[in-house]
């Protein structure tokens, strides 16, 4: 994940909440929120909905690692028959859920994509991940190219559903591209308005808005966040009449 453009509109809404990212893999992140260790994260689907609510956000492109040098490097995107005389690693945290990739089982599976990386730069075989961890063990020696026909891996935003707080609230608002007057997300005190609204006089009990001279009749606020309901019209201004 890359979640730089995140990290950067939390703290420009809650500047005095500090935001802190870890790094972990595909294989511990479902664990490492089951645990409490973090709030929210990013995880490959699926997970358990027995224990965590999920945002879908995207599907990723499934792409062949291969070295610079090797004839798939000079094509734009493969097929599974085009790795059929290939040497393919399986690693043991492979997040793409298939029970043996296309081309040539490897005389052992690498304990992880990172040592799979390492293989395929030696020149013993390629390697098919999402493209996210591709570019993630980039090197130099190395290119990849778009695997067409195989299992694509979803990634989601997810957290334990019995933690749900506020600002997880927040932060799925953050992810979702909530504005910070939207509706539909959460509003703290710490949000700052996106532009300034015209101040309205309130009286000096229960925060009801009162109408304006002139201004026709108005709403009253409600207390306890329920809505308002139309308010009465604005006693007449004057002199009072005597009585006979």
């Amino acid at each position: 994940m890359t979640p730089a453009k995140w990290v950067r509109i939390w703290e420009e809404r809650f500047p005095d909440v500090p935001l802190t990212l870890h790094s972990v893999t595909a294989a511990e992140a479902q664990d490492v929120l089951r645990a409490g260790d973090a709030d929210a994260g990013f995880v490959r689907l699926p997970v358990d909905r027995t224990v965590f609510s999920a945002i879908p956000l995207y599907t990723e492109t499934t792409v062949v690692v291969v070295p610079k040098d090797h004839i798939i490097a000079a094509v734009d995107e493969v097929t599974a028959e085009d790795l059929a005389d290939e040497v393919v690693f399986h690693p043991l945290d492979d997040v793409l859920g298939w029970e043996r990739p296309p081309g040539e089982p490897a005389f052992e599976r690498p304990a992880t994509t990172a040592d799979a990386v390492e293989l395929v730069a030696a020149g013993v075989g390629l390697l098919v991940v999402p493209q996210s961890l591709a570019r993630l063990h980039h090197r130099r020696d190395l290119t990849y190219r778009p695997l067409v026909d195989a299992p694509q891996s979803g990634v989601a935003l997810s957290w334990p559903e019995d933690a749900t707080t506020d600002q997880v609230e927040d932060f799925i608002g953050v992810v979702r591209g909530r504005t910070v007057n939207s509706t539909r997300g959460r509003t703290t005190s710490r949000t700052q308005p996106a532009t300034e609204q015209p101040k309205r006089k309130r009286s000096d009990a229960g925060g009801s808005a009162r109408s304006q001279p002139g201004a026709g009749g108005g709403r009253r606020g409600g207390s306890g966040g329920a809505k308002g309901a139309k308010g009465a019209k604005a006693p007449r201004r004057g002199k009072p009449r005597r009585r006979s």
